[in-house]
């Protein structure tokens, strides 16, 4: 009986169970009403008709009371089917606060302006960024799990030289673009496309669209960027080295003609050979500083790979630091640190650093402190001095700018190109007190 009864209960639809229940609820009156019409004292004429009108009041009644509550929810159906379809802009009328029915389309129709917004939120951000794709010259490529063609911007188009529209859902094998995806993002690619050829930066990364992993693919055309660091590069090149020559040539070329007219000269002055050792002894010197700078460039140009080996960097620290012998320099000691360096670059470098420390805490009366820490990335050199502190930080690694009567301008240049080449870095900062420190990280 029970399976019975649950099983009709399952059949019946909302509006079927809702119309028996009301039966239900107006059954126990209805035949109390019956019951005292149809045995009491009263004429068939009275008991049918008043039995007609029990019957047709009620049926009435129960169908309205069915339409009242079906009706609202047909329209809250209507109003969620619109929201799902995204159409945002059909409302409830009649909304009212203050009963639960309002209340509720009241809600949807806040969820419909809610949804409305957001809608027109994202068609704003999707139109900025297709604007951005559009105009940004780097080819971005979007390709599913099978690795086809979804998505390419402008660039992107220029560069496989077709339209869109014969792009898209071709495989990325078809497209020469798959040894981009294959490819190490962190080496450049010497590639050549129908819209371009030359050194291409490749980055890629994923995401998920309708729950499938799809790939990211970004192109930047690095030929452009380098040909224009390499013109820069060799401006500033044959600017500094021009200048060097000026300066070097310049005076050779004066004293060189006073000494054509000093011979010419007929007789010739009496300390004609005095004048004529001097003005070759300005000659030789100035020859000697030309060469000497361009030594200090072949240095610079060719400093070798290093060569890693085992070295205990506290001991490296110490020797270097008994090297200087202008001024004492106090070794802070650190934990026993062992990395893998080229002891020799490692040791030029810290007698450049610890070099111009001394000779800034000199101008002061000041002094000088080394030492290291091992940190949990790296392992850090500071160089401390007390001197004047920096006062142009700008051109600090510009090769072969020195603000020193005697400097080649390299040493730090030097130092930051040995840093960089066992993979850390070198920086000079004006310490809080007087003087700098120069800090030098190293990988473990």
């Amino acid at each position: 009986m029970k399976k019975t009864v649950k099983k009709l209960r399952h059949r019946l639809t909302h509006e079927g169970r809702l119309t028996w229940l009301s039966l239900a609820a107006a059954a126990p009156a209805a035949i109390v009403a019956l019951v005292l019409l149809w045995f009491g004292d009263h004429t068939p004429k009275v008991q049918w008709t008043l039995t007609l009108l029990i019957a047709g009041f009620g049926l009435g009644f129960i169908l309205n009371a069915r339409e009242h509550v079906m009706r609202p929810l047909q329209t809250m159906t209507n109003l969620l089917a619109a929201l799902r379809e995204g159409d945002y802009s059909i409302r409830a009328r009649g909304a009212r606060a203050d009963d639960a029915l309002g209340e509720a389309l009241l809600e949807i129709n806040a969820l419909g302006e809610t949804l409305r917004l957001q809608r027109l939120g994202a068609f704003e951000a999707t139109a900025l960024l297709r604007t951005i794709m559009a105009e940004i010259d780097v080819a971005v490529f979007t390709f599913d799990p099978e690795r086809r063609l979804r998505l390419v911007n402008r660039a992107g188009e220029d560069l496989l030289g077709q339209p869109i529209d014969k792009l898209l859902g071709r495989r990325a094998k078809d497209l020469n673009l798959d040894v981009c995806l294959d490819a190490d993002q962190d080496a450049p690619l010497t590639l050549s496309f129908p819209g371009a050829s030359g050194r291409w930066g490749v980055k890629r990364s994923s995401f998920r669209e309708r729950g499938l992993p799809h790939e990211l693919l970004v192109l930047t055309d690095l030929s452009r960027t380098l040909r224009e660091e390499e013109r820069n590069a060799w401006q500033r090149l044959v600017r500094v080295i021009g200048h060097e020559m000026n300066n070097s040539l310049a005076p050779i070329k004066s004293i060189a003609g006073s000494l054509e007219t000093l011979i010419r000269r007929d007789p010739p002055p009496a300390d004609w050979r005095d004048d004529a050792r001097s003005g070759l002894n300005i000659i030789a010197t100035r020859a000697e500083s030309l060469s000497r700078f361009m030594q200090a460039y072949a240095r610079l140009a060719r400093l070798p790979q290093p060569q890693m080996e085992p070295i205990n960097l506290g001991e490296l620290i110490k020797r270097v630091a008994n090297l200087e012998t202008r001024i004492a320099v106090r070794v802070v000691p650190g934990a026993d640190v062992t990395i893998n360096a080229d002891a020799a670059q490692l040791e030029q470098l810290l007698i450049n650093i610890l070099h111009n420390a001394a000779e800034a805490s000199l101008e002061t009366k000041g002094t000088v402190t080394a030492g290291w820490r091992d940190l949990a990335e790296c392992v850090e050199v500071f160089v401390r001095d007390t001197g004047p502190g920096i006062m142009n930080p700008t051109n600090l690694f510009v090769p072969f700018f020195t603000t020193k009567p005697g400097g080649s301008g390299i040493g730090l240049a030097l130092s930051r190109q040995i840093a960089e080449a066992h993979g850390g870095s070198l920086t000079l900062a004006n310490r809080a007190g007087p003087g700098c420190e120069a800090l030098l990280r190293l990988p473990k």
